[in-house]
Parts: structure tokens; sequence; C-alpha cells
């Protein structure tokens, strides 16, 4: 797909009319884990999910997240990390869910892991903006990947909040996982989900 970037500097538009974009966020759905398959994106495909999910607002310019690529192999050899420390921390737990474990990121075959990282900044940028930066990247991929005719899921589950895992994968004490990014083919299509009463979630100000 040959899709053109602006260029450093280039003037953009403060405006565009895209109802075809408006449909498409309409219907927006997440794709299961459950109903994923293969195939995944090839490299192109993923660089240019990547190159989209970081096009995000992002106070100063300090890009205060990363990526870890979960492809191939290497989604067994960290689903025995997973294994491992879950056996560890639930020692009675049966076989068939420490096996469980170890295969989920078997489930798709691409996993990103976005990675919150905030950097110091001298002018004050605060932690917590560059957190829902984060967010906002992990909502980007989501929407870059379906854009891109594949289905995603965005999970955290116990290993996003575990400190060893947080080794394993090089995170630094300043770091946390924003979630991981499931994507890959539909084996199924998703059903609609209730949707909130936006007259219980709207207010207008008045002094």
């Amino acid at each position: 797909m040959n899709i053109e970037f602006p260029k450093k500097d280039e003037c953009l538009q403060a405006a565009d009319s895209a109802p075809e974009v408006l449909a498409f966020l309409a219907r927006r759905r997440s794709g299961l884990v459950r109903g994923m398959a293969g195939p995944g994106p090839n490299a192109e495909e993923r660089d240019l999910i990547l190159k989209i999910a970081a096009r995000v607002p992002d106070h100063r310019k300090l890009f205060p997240w990363r990526f870890i690529l979960f492809e191939g192999e290497a989604r067994a050899k960290f689903g025995d990390i997973l294994a491992a420390k879950f056996c560890k921390d639930c020692p009675d737990m049966p076989a068939e869910r420490i096996e469980h474990e170890r295969t989920r990121f078997l489930r798709a075959p691409l996993v990103v892991g976005v990675v919150s990282s905030p950097k110091e900044c001298p002018r004050g940028t605060p932690k917590w903006e560059q957190e829902l930066s984060a967010g906002a990247v992990c909502m980007n991929m989501l929407l870059a990947a379906r854009a891109s005719g594949f289905a995603a899921q965005w999970l955290s589950e116990w290993y996003a909040f575990d400190a060893k895992i947080d080794t394993a994968l090089g995170l630094t004490s300043a770091e946390r996982m924003a979630g991981f990014i499931y994507i890959g083919s539909p084996s199924e299509q998703p059903m609609e989900r209730p949707r909130p009463d936006l007259n219980t979630k709207v207010t207008q100000w008045s002094p």
C-alpha cells in the first residue's frame, strides 16, 4: 500500500471533510482475540500500522512511548516466560491453566507491546499527558490495523502489571505497559456491543 506521509514542516490542511472516515469510525469495533487467525500483517503492512499509530497528540514532541514486537517463535518463547511466572505465583493451578498462559501470545500472528515511556521534561510536560499519548498510540494502532484489513484488540491482562514480566521485557523503572495490541486476520465477524447513552455522559458547563 502506497501511503504518502507529509514531510517535516509541510503545511497540512487544518480540516478535511471525510464522510467515509466518519462512517468507518462509527462502525469501529475491536476484533476479539478468540476470533483471530493468520495471516497477520506482512512487514510492510506492519510498519505502516506502526507509523500511523505514532501520529498522535504529543505535547512538546517527547515521543513518550515505544513498541515491542512479538512475531513468529518469539511469541512461544515469551509464552514460556508467562507460564513459568504464573506457575510460580499460582502453583496449585491445573496443567491446562498453565498451558493457557503459555499460549497467550499464539492467539494472534502479531502482538505489539506498547510501552508508556515518559520523559523528564525541563519545561514540565506532565507525566499524565505523556501516558495519555501512549493510550492514543494504542487507539490509533487499532484503527490502522482495522483500516488495513485486520482484526485488532487492545488487552492488558495480568502480565501488563507484573514487575518480573516488566524486567523480562526490558522496561525501565520509569516505564509501564500501556497494553498489548493483538493483530490478525478475522475468522469471525464481531457483533455490536452496548454503547453509552450520551445523555448520561454529557453536561453543559455554565458559570
